[in-house]
């Protein structure tokens, strides 16, 4: 059986709301996978008050924006060949074997985001990635991007 990996953008949701989807859904690691991890438009996750509240609800924090973060020239999908983005993917991985984590970014809905390729490339070596919605409901991810699709 693969392993899971959820995703989820935190948007313009309340604390509560998203702590409440974490909760449901077991996770205990947040990796947040944004490049520049503030918010004027939404504080309470900018990165120190984020991690802060995560630990005191006995969920983890880490950020993976320095090398899996979106933002890239010339594209994310070129940006993925390098060696600085191999080494956050290897962290990733890592992390996975030991926690039920989230991969979290801003963007609420996973295909407008670079999370899709973070999970292409995940789905292509046999985990399972599912996008958080809402408390009840999670989108399983399928390849996207025809670079991942096996031939």
């Amino acid at each position: 059986m693969s392993r899971v990996v959820y995703t989820i953008g935190h948007s313009n949701r309340s604390f509560d709301e998203f702590i409440k989807l974490l909760k449901a859904h077991d996770v205990t690691l947040v990796v947040d996978v944004r490049r520049f991890p503030s918010s004027k438009v939404v504080p309470h996750f900018n990165r120190d008050y984020l991690e802060k509240e995560l630990k005191k609800r006995g969920i983890k924090y880490v950020w993976l924006g320095d090398t899996l973060g979106g933002f890239r020239k010339p594209n994310y999908i070129s940006y993925m060949s390098t060696k600085e983005w191999e080494r956050g993917y290897v962290r990733l991985k890592a992390l996975i074997k030991n926690y039920n984590l989230a991969i979290m970014c801003k963007e609420k809905l996973w295909f407008k985001c670079h999370r899709r390729f973070i999970a292409d490339k995940l789905t292509a070596e046999n985990y399972t990635v599912l996008h958080i919605v809402d408390e009840r409901r999670k989108s399983k991810h399928t390849i996207q991007d025809k670079l991942f699709k096996p031939l």
